[in-house]
């Protein structure tokens, strides 16, 4: 092969590098990995905080819904600003975003200022995967794109996962605090994405839609939009129905130990990787 080949070979889509390639896909998924530990780390002190606060489990419960809840604003939020400004700038604002707002749970005084902030960290939330994964499949090689979308949704068990880690290791000897004070280093991607990752080329050539032609668009195609927005819907349902309150389930009914808890959880998130 010849250095022209081999020049061509390296090149992604777009003109990116087989390099910049992977700093994109990197990125997206630590991005998802980091806000599913984020939001995972909760699940491990339903009844920690519940105590803390003093209110009862089901008030603690509510903020995982409300958390939810908010994701749909964040997305919608950080999908505008991504068409606009690209994928990089606001991947890293709502990086930064969620990162702050974790931080800050571990600040909270009682529950009412906890269950603000975690309505607000919904909002990242949700704006981070469009983003990410958009900055993500835009980047990487189109013969790799339907694995690499694999490898990247599997972020979101590992994030559970090292939620898992952190109960097992950072609750017992450093607090509930602590928990969400790990939850604020996340930020630090931010300088990866800065230093590391190049904007999206299929963003750059592409035009700022309008909100008239994003509803046009859905209308459109308003059978597959459909399908897809059910589809997510019923799979979110479920996942979140079931992966939630399992761990407090598992405390509560079975009388099943924290630390023992914190290994189960690993080891059902190393299934879901797999």
């Amino acid at each position: 092969m010849n250095q022209n080949e081999l020049g061509a070979s390296d090149r992604a889509s777009g003109g990116l590098s087989r390099r910049d390639q992977w700093h994109a896909v990197t990125a997206g998924y630590l991005g998802w990995t980091l806000d599913a530990f984020d939001f995972f780390v909760l699940v491990f002190l339903v009844d920690v905080l519940a105590v803390q606060f003093g209110v009862p489990k089901s008030a603690i419960i509510w903020t995982l819904t409300a958390t939810l809840a908010m994701r749909p604003v964040g997305a919608v939020i950080f999908g505008v600003l991504a068409d606009r400004y690209g994928r990089r700038g606001p991947l890293m604002a709502n990086v930064v975003f969620f990162s702050v707002i974790e931080l800050l749970c571990g600040f909270a005084p009682n529950y009412t200022i906890f269950l603000l902030l975690r309505m607000l960290y919904g909002i990242g939330m949700g704006g981070e995967w469009g983003v990410g994964a958009s900055l993500a499949m835009e980047s990487a090689p189109k013969r790799l794109r339907g694995l690499l979308s694999g490898i990247l949704q599997s972020g979101y068990s590992m994030g559970y996962l090292l939620a898992a880690v952190a109960a097992r290791i950072v609750l017992p000897n450093l607090g509930w605090r602590a928990m969400f004070w790990v939850g604020g280093l996340p930020a630090l991607l931010a300088l990866y994405i800065r230093f590391n990752v190049k904007e999206s080329e299929a963003w750059k050539q592409h035009r700022v839609p309008t909100m008239g032609a994003v509803v046009k668009t859905a209308v459109s195609y308003r059978r597959i939009f459909s399908y897809l927005a059910l589809l997510m819907t019923l799979m979110v349902f479920l996942s979140h129905g079931t992966q939630d309150l399992y761990p407090d389930f598992l405390k509560s009914v079975h009388g099943v130990l924290p630390k023992t808890v914190s290994y189960l959880a690993i080891l059902y998130n190393i299934g879901a990787i797999l």
